[in-house]
């Protein structure tokens, strides 16, 4: 077989090594599906030059505004940007945010050329702020190009697509931290024990999770790196919450049972991601990614989006010098066991609780909104006190001394739209729990059984606009919410009781049975299975309460 045609920024002996060049030659293919499945497969991956002509054709392709730098564009500014330098010394853009640039197999010429290219982009892209994933995309790009100037149009391509409803690379503080939040409600939902590890390792979760695209750009050795980009290319952001999830599931599965130090997760984490080849091979890492049932791509920036307004809403919006703003309240700081009162739960279980709660409100700190023991046994005074409050969290003590509740995504005001009769309303979001006798959390049935139904076309047509251009009319405000039932074909209604609540009684979940139901005076109450939860009994079927409280989310800057 012919020698692979490499460029002279590679290192031709760690190129072989790294990636053998076996493949085929030529793609004939243009319909989107096969495409994506020949490249799951790794079709062009062990073909050099095939890979270059398929980065080529798919970059060509990207919707871009019009006036997008090109390669006579690089040819003209890079003398003058660099001027007599050398590359090598060259330094970074503030953008990549001290990132190192990864040298995969290139040569230091190759390795020069990068920061070349930086700098080129840097030029002609002002309006990036903060684009950490940058280098290890040129540093990838420019194995596969004939030279520096056709690997500047290609990423420069990438960063100007301007299709709404095609997200490519995050370019602002904004968009990478609620990215971040966004992976961390991932993890939540779809790697619950490695989720439940992280917080009891970690002293800041979220500065856990803001690694996930490290460990994707910059960690990830070439030959997995390029199997993630080919694929990327084709199906989009949303193969990055997949690989980042995948292997976040294969470092639990491997680390479990071992000690793990909260200052040392994240090098944990890393070097893993570095070693990756000992755990898993390229193949195994992308099935298990692809294995995983994520939202549809829709649902999942309407996440992003919900995300992006809790940052901007709280001034996040760039990274500052000393320290994130936007660290995530770490459970033992949200909930402070000198001035955390509960007749329920404990400082510890209140802890493990708001482990649980989407990202975006994890920002906050309880707030006792009603006490039974405080307010009185009246279902009207608890409305009384939780309307205006969204989202609310309930919790049920038993004569037995059994503890459940619920996450509640929706305000109970809600309620009055049905003309004083009982109706279901809320989110997928919500969800049901019991603390005592033994931990158990039950979400919406349909985040583990996505069979059940299908994104409606009524979703596709959903107005959007580019996450990074945010009006005064914002686009989460116009948006439905994340998980709103009327995104998804549901068999029947039983999938979305959420909520409910009348004079006489409050229900959580329906179909079947119902996840808590309590009466108007707040002293009975019953559980049992239900359809929207597909949970277990969440305590005694027929119980006494002994205490009901209801917790809202304050922002800690509005204390």
């Amino acid at each position: 077989m012919d020698s692979p045609g490499y460029n002279c920024f590679v290192d031709r002996d760690k190129m072989d090594a790294a990636i053998r060049d076996l493949g085929p030659k030529e793609l004939s293919c243009t319909d989107l599906q096969e495409l994506k499945q020949l490249a799951r497969q790794g079709y062009w991956a062990q073909s050099h030059a095939l890979r270059g002509k398929v980065y080529q054709r798919l970059i060509r392709d990207i919707p871009c505004r019009t006036v997008t730098p090109d390669a006579s564009v690089y040819s003209d500014i890079v003398g003058k940007i660099v001027g007599k330098h050398s590359s090598s010394c060259l330094p970074l853009p503030e953008f990549v945010d001290n990132t190192q640039v990864p040298s995969y197999c290139l040569n230091a010429r190759g390795e020069g050329a990068v920061r070349k290219i930086l700098l080129c982009i840097a030029n002609q892209f002002p309006d990036i702020s903060f684009c950490p994933a940058l280098p290890a995309v040129v540093a990838l790009l420019l194995h596969y190009s004939i030279d520096e100037a056709e690997c500047f149009e290609k990423a420069c391509r990438i960063l100007a697509c301007n299709d709404p409803g095609r997200r490519l690379i995050d370019q602002s503080f904004l968009a990478f931290e609620s990215s971040c939040m966004t992976f961390g409600d991932l993890v939540n939902k779809y790697c619950q024990a490695a989720h439940k590890l992280m917080v009891a390792v970690s002293e800041d979760i979220l500065q856990v999770y803001a690694d996930w695209q490290r460990w994707l750009f910059g960690e990830l050795p070439l030959c997995y790196f390029a199997r993630v980009f080919d694929v990327f290319l084709v199906e989009g952001y949303k193969v990055l919450y997949r690989v980042a999830l995948a292997i976040l599931k294969f470092f639990h599965k491997v680390r479990a049972g071992q000690p793990l130090e909260s200052d040392s997760v994240k090098q944990d984490i890393r070097m893993f991601v570095k070693d990756i080849a000992k755990t898993v091979s390229p193949e195994k890492l992308l099935e298990k990614a692809f294995a995983i049932r994520l939202f549809s791509r829709k649902e999942i920036q309407l996440l992003q989006m919900a995300n992006e307004k809790a940052l901007k809403q709280k001034g996040i919006t760039v990274k500052q010098k000393s320290v994130s703003l936007s660290k995530r309240q770490f459970v033992h700081l949200a909930v402070h066991a000198e001035n955390f009162r509960s007749e329920i739960v404990s400082v510890r279980e209140m802890r493990d609780i708001w482990s649980w709660v989407p990202e975006r409100f994890a920002l906050c700190q309880p707030l006792l909104l009603f006490s039974s023991l405080q307010h009185g046994y009246s279902l009207a005074r608890f409305y009384f006190q939780c309307e205006g409050h969204e989202p609310t969290l309930l919790l049920i003590k038993t004569t037995q001394k059994e503890v459940c509740g619920a996450y509640l995504s929706t305000d109970w005001s809600e309620r009055n739209k049905f003309g004083g009769k009982l109706g279901f309303f809320g989110t997928g979001e919500c969800f049901v729990f019991r603390l005592q006798p033994e931990v158990q959390r039950y979400e919406w049935v349909v985040i583990k059984h996505p069979e059940l139904t299908k994104p409606t076309p009524l979703m596709a047509a959903e107005p959007t606009a580019p996450l990074s251009h945010s009006t005064s009319s914002d686009p989460a405000d116009r948006l439905s919410p994340f998980l709103a039932t009327r995104h998804f074909n549901l068999p029947s209604k039983t999938e979305s009781m959420f909520m409910a609540g009348g004079s006489d009684c409050l229900i959580i979940g329906g179909g079947g049975g119902q996840a808590l139901y309590i009466d108007g005076d707040l002293n009975r109450g019953r559980t049992s299975h239900c359809d929207t939860f597909n949970n277990q009994p969440l305590c005694s079927e027929n119980f006494l309460i002994a205490a009901v409280e209801a917790w809202g989310f304050q922002d800690p800057d509005t204390q």
